[in-house]
């Protein structure tokens, strides 16, 4: 039963974490530009997969636990 309510997620999640990722890569292989930029540019897309992988962990226990909507906690 809660694996139908999982896979929405964690589909969207990956996809989002291999975007972040693939555009971390951009921004360290482009030439021309500064290295502070690359290292701000691949640091924060890093930082926001991280988050995105955070936030799935927290719904997943989210759904396991039958909390639907986070209404209730307010």
């Amino acid at each position: 039963m809660y694996k139908k309510k999982m896979i929405a997620p964690i589909v969207i999640t990956t996809l989002i974490v291999l975007y972040f990722i693939g555009y971390a890569f951009v921004c360290i292989f482009v030439a021309g530009i500064p290295l502070l930029a690359k290292i701000l540019g691949a640091l924060i897309p890093i930082i926001l997969a991280g988050v995105s992988i955070f936030v799935l962990v927290e719904r997943i226990k989210e759904i396991r636990s039958g909390e639907e909507d986070d209404l209730s906690q307010y």
